[in-house]
């Protein structure tokens, strides 16, 4: 209810490598949910959310009708955009080739390397395989889903037909002009795109 026209509820994630993931490793962090739990309480927030006229049109995004973000949507999307800023990813498109780019994360570091005409320190040309990847792992969060002849167009591949049935059968997905998941499916997302990933 305090909530204007759009909220984004993303569930805890413990990466190793943080000073979370440490406590997490050395036993500190105790009453987490498990898996199970996770996605039971996932299923909850979609229709609580929902029930309040703010649906999910994304994972972990969920708005009023018309207030869906149109800049996260670029990256949902596969669309371009620049990364600009200390440890800032982008993807831009360039005569034909999609590159991937990353600033320097330090931002002393990044403002030294920026006046001297860019804060880059990593630009590398994906191949059709790390772009077909990239549009299944953002494409898939949306609840739209992703368009199998874009996928066809960047992989030079069709998606598997026989893991699509695999998936559909189980209540996971649903196909029509798009492949998307269903709320089933979103609530272990990780597991129907691992599925779907190009091999």
């Amino acid at each position: 209810s305090m909530a204007v026209d759009h909220v984004s509820l993303y569930q805890l994630t413990i990466e190793s490598g943080t000073a979370f993931g440490d406590r997490y490793a050395a036993g500190k962090l105790r009453g987490l949910p498990d898996d199970d739990l996770g996605a039971d309480m996932y299923l909850v927030t979609q229709e609580v959310t929902a029930k309040h006229g703010m649906p999910a049109y994304e994972v972990s995004n969920h708005a009023r009708d018309g207030a869906a973000s149109l800049h996260n949507l670029i990256y949902w999307r596969y669309g371009d955009y620049a990364g600009i800023g200390p440890g800032a990813h982008g993807r831009l498109t360039i005569d034909g080739a999609k590159w991937a780019t990353e600033s320097e994360r330090n931002p002393g570091k990044w403002l030294q390397l920026a006046k001297s005409g860019s804060g880059e320190v990593m630009s590398e040309k994906l191949t059709n395989l790390d772009m077909a990847t990239e549009f299944l792992l953002m494409g898939m969060r949306l609840t739209e889903g992703v368009d199998p002849q874009r996928f066809r167009t960047i992989s030079g591949k069709d998606l598997n037909n026989e893991k699509l049935g695999q998936l559909e059968q189980l209540g996971m997905i649903e196909i029509d002009k798009t492949v998307k998941a269903t709320d089933k499916g979103r609530a272990v997302l990780n597991a129907v795109i691992s599925e779907l990933l190009p091999e």
